[in-house]
């Protein structure tokens, strides 16, 4: 009869989860290094417009054999006009502060919505399996790996002086737990072994942990100084502008984000840099970490790295391990598991 039941359960057609890293949106203040200490008072950045007279530097489009030279000419020298959005430090501080805060949400694993009642008890039972097994222990170091690393700060971590990571473990109010690092001790290539993790990077991982459990609420301010120098430009989110408009109307190359006139960077884009943690993918191009995403897609380097014929994307290794009962080996499972704990909707549409 079980036999029955397992050849007949069916992956459920409305299948949802919620993220359970839940960051804000980051924002930019300046202000001296030293002062860094009293950095409440320090102020936003605010993005300005910049007007450009550059040069076309583009590939251009050559139809045919037929091309007149003289009009190719003309269309290289003509100046190119732009009008492009720009933050920078004011010219008399040197260090950028990034600020945000992160919920770490219980239930993973669970689903918001699923509409097979069989199919929910069976994904209840492989996660408490994989919570018994191995716990979150894993993922939550590789989380804490990412914070303090400063991998959050993209562009704004390449090229500054020195870095420091400020976190904060938030209750009612006020700080339980605080710890700083230097993004220079910790690898953005690899987690290294967890023997290695210093004490303070235990304990943040151990407060994660203890979210995505379900222990207790944990919620985390982080703060992120860079010292770039005196002046240097920093580089908020950019907006994906999909209707420009037009060159008569004085379009914008480029629009980046800001939150009531101060700089900052995506809550989405933070999500990205936070759960930059597969590993456990066919690494043939030496790229290191990329993000948790169903098929490991990098957009930068246009390729996914878990395609289906591969048998290694979220779908493929969910359907084994619910449908078919094959459990995957430790790696793909902490994989699976990252999946269900960024969110999305996973469930099997009937149209064909």
């Amino acid at each position: 009869m079980e036999k029955e039941n397992q050849a007949a359960l069916k992956t459920a057609s409305v299948l949802a989860f919620e993220r359970k890293l839940d960051p804000s949106d980051a924002l930019f203040f300046s202000g001296k290094w030293e002062s860094r200490q009293q950095s409440e008072a320090w102020p936003g950045i605010a993005i300005r417009e910049k007007s450009v007279r550059g040069t076309i530097s583009n590939r251009l489009k050559i139809k045919g054999k037929d091309i007149d030279p003289t009009k190719l000419d003309a269309e290289i020298e003509k100046p190119n006009l732009q009008q492009v959005d720009v933050a920078t430090l004011p010219a008399d501080t040197d260090t950028l502060k990034v600020r945000f805060t992160l919920r770490v949400l219980g239930g993973a694993g669970v689903p918001s919505a699923c509409n097979n009642v069989a199919y929910r008890n069976k994904l209840e039972k492989a996660v408490n399996e994989y919570a018994t097994e191995h716990g979150y222990r894993e993922l939550a170091r590789r989380y804490a790996h990412n914070l303090a690393n400063g991998r959050f700060l993209w562009r704004n971590r390449i090229g500054a002086e020195t870095v420091e990571i400020h976190i904060r473990h938030l209750k009612e109010g006020s700080a339980a737990k605080s710890w700083i690092f230097k993004t220079e001790e910790f690898s953005l290539r690899s987690f290294g072994l967890p023997a290695e993790d210093p004490p303070a990077l235990k304990e943040l991982a151990t407060v994660i942990e203890g979210g995505l459990v379900g222990n207790g609420y944990a919620l985390l301010e982080v703060i992120a100084f860079a010292r770039m120098g005196d002046g240097q430009e920093v580089y908020p989110s950019q907006e994906l502008i999909l209707d420009k408009g037009t060159e008569r109307g004085g379009q914008k190359s480029k629009t980046l984000y800001q939150v009531n006139q101060i700089a900052g960077i995506h809550s989405q884009k933070l999500g990205n840099a936070i759960r930059t943690i597969d590993t456990w993918y066919p690494d043939e191009d030496g790229l290191g970490p990329i993000a948790i995403e169903p098929y490991g897609s990098v957009t930068s380097q246009g390729k996914a790295y878990r395609q289906p014929k591969q048998k290694l994307d979220f779908y493929t290794l969910l359907d084994t391990w619910m449908l078919k009962d094959q459990k995957p080996d430790a790696a793909q499972q902490h994989y699976v598991m990252a999946i269900l704990i960024r969110g999305g909707v996973f469930g099997e549409s009937g149209k064909e």
